[in-house]
């Protein structure tokens, strides 16, 4: 005889305020404000609801920082598992990596200045910065296997490449608006036409 569990009621705030509000708030408030420099006081303010109303939904800043880099960091490893990804030649898995993450930023564009904010000053920034470097990691990785392949010319070093790459994504968070005209599309066509012409070994 099998009998089912009774599932726990779900954790339930103030009508009209679900986790993905607070989080459009929160995240709003740090990247404005600064992490530590915005209170919960602030947050509520902003939502128009008590403290007590938010602590329905998370226990604390701390995990609303912890689920706002984390949305941030799974689009990004959601990339590196995508068929474009993992199967091909390493440079085109590279060129799509590239690709897809210019979409994540674009559509996530809040919380991936975030993310890129962290320092490190805490046990959520320390988690969401190992992330990051296992992240590097993986695209180093693509690198490194591109010029193997003999499409990636070999004069400079795979880290250097992944951290020249990135830092070319990740400066987009400095201006890029999603009102200002240009796609995702358009942003990652431009930034590969610019940054894999020059990594490309000569046929």
């Amino acid at each position: 005889m099998t009998t089912t569990a009774t599932p726990a009621p779900a954790r339930r705030g103030r009508p009209g305020h679900s986790l993905d509000s607070l989080l459009d708030v929160a995240v709003a408030a740090f990247n404005e404000r600064g992490y530590d420099a915005t209170s919960m006081d602030e947050i509520a303010t902003r939502l128009g609801l008590t403290k007590s109303a938010i602590y329905h939904h998370v226990s604390g800043k701390a995990e609303l920082l912890r689920l706002a880099v984390d949305r941030a960091l799974d689009a990004l490893f959601a990339v590196t598992e995508e068929p474009g990804a993992t199967t091909g030649r390493a440079i085109d898995r590279l060129e799509h990596v590239v690709r897809r993450s210019v979409h994540v930023l674009t559509a996530e564009l809040p919380f991936v200045t975030l993310l890129l904010r962290v320092r490190g000053n805490s046990e959520v920034e320390r988690a969401a910065l190992q992330r990051r470097r296992e992240f590097d990691r993986i695209v180093t990785d693509l690198v490194r296997a591109a010029v193997d392949e003999g499409d990636v010319r070999p004069d400079v070093g795979p880290a250097v490449i992944s951290r020249l790459l990135f830092g070319t994504v990740n400066s987009l968070t400095e201006w890029y608006r999603p009102d200002g005209g240009l796609s995702a599309d358009d942003l990652a066509d431009a930034l590969v036409a610019t940054t894999f012409r020059g990594l490309r070994t000569r046929s």
